[in-house]
């Protein structure tokens, strides 16, 4: 009888630690943006070819709209381990100390998606990326969102227009002295408190691709807004460091396939999403969407374009500097 009650125990823990064995490998991708945007999208991609490559090993639970932690949380939590998976805003290393990613944030240095690809495809985008291992981050991509356009109650068409305007702005050096150049007052504020900010005239606006400022409402409450295209809104997907290089090599080897999948798809949709939305934006009527003039844009260009050389201190002058070799630009030939 004891034997048998032994027999049983040891079935019932094979049976259990078989059960355990067959638990999929669960990874958190926590990001702070409508699931309809071209990241939550690219988030849900990722999660369903994760699945399909690794036969259901990986589970990827994807928390869209700051509903696990919100901007000031996230980085930390990733680090800590309580996530595993972030697509942070590039300006968000900054803050954690790799300020050379705020490259990203210098106005008008981009002047389309074949410039940007050239620097994240390329030795500098890797190198950045690089930069990330001692804080125990591993970079895995880089996805697009878009070009950024300046919203506000008042029309904006030149540079004097945002003069002692409250302008949100992201956690990050070059964004607030951007924002200083053009005489306006830079307010950092995390992503989810900025529709009620506008709202309540906390801030009078803010800089946003347009599927940002569409999913998120913020043109009901944003009456114009001005097609300036001055800076560029992209992401990098990280990961825990710890977590990826503690995975089997073979599921590894099957989320960078999904990962590729994935990133292709976001930035093929990037800047789809964004027409649609700007198309949407129109139809609402809520927003005034004003096209700037080629002089009126060239104003704009003119007095931002001088933020490249007073960040380099904080960015790096070698940054910025293989970032103009990559696309040819020419700061002194506007």
């Amino acid at each position: 009888m004891k034997i048998s009650r032994l027999l049983v125990g040891l079935f019932a823990a094979v049976v259990s630690l078989g059960a355990y064995a067959q638990q999929p490998i669960v990874i958190k991708f926590s990001h702070v943006v409508a699931a309809d945007t071209p990241k939550g999208k690219a988030a849900e991609m990722f999660a369903k070819k994760a699945a399909e490559l690794t036969g259901g090993k990986v589970k990827v639970e994807v928390y869209a709209n700051s509903t696990l932690y919100k901007d000031k949380e996230e980085m930390e939590a990733l680090q800590l381990g309580a996530v595993q998976m972030l697509a942070p805003s590039l300006a968000k290393f900054g803050p954690l100390g790799v300020k050379e990613f705020e490259v990203f944030d210098l106005p008008f240095i981009f002047s389309n998606y074949d410039d940007l690809r050239k620097v994240t495809n390329g030795a500098v985008g890797k190198q950045l990326l690089a930069k990330l291992e001692p804080k125990g981050i591993r970079g895995l991509a880089y996805w697009d969102n878009g070009f950024k356009s300046f919203s506000a109650n008042s029309p904006i068409k030149t540079p004097a227009d945002l003069k002692g305007k409250k302008m949100r702005i992201q956690s990050s050096k070059v964004l607030e002295e951007q924002m200083r150049a053009l005489g306006a007052m830079p307010q950092v504020m995390a992503f989810s408190e900025v529709y009620q900010a506008l709202q309540t005239g906390v801030v009078d606006g803010t800089e946003n691709p347009i599927s940002n400022l569409y999913t998120q409402k913020m043109h009901e409450v944003q009456k114009n807004l001005t097609l300036t295209e001055h800076g560029y809104l992209g992401y990098a997907v990280i990961v825990n460091k710890k977590f990826w290089d503690g995975l089997p090599a073979d599921i590894r080897g099957q989320l960078e396939n999904a990962m590729e999948q994935a990133t292709r798809y976001a930035n093929q949709i990037a800047k789809v999403e964004n027409d649609s939305s700007l198309e949407a934006v129109k139809k609402s009527g809520k927003t005034t969407v004003y096209v700037p003039t080629k002089e009126e844009r060239l104003a704009f260009k003119k007095a931002l374009v001088p933020v490249h050389q007073k960040m380099e201190g904080r960015v790096g002058k070698d940054v910025i500097q293989a970032v103009y070799k990559d696309i040819g630009f020419k700061p002194d030939s506007l």
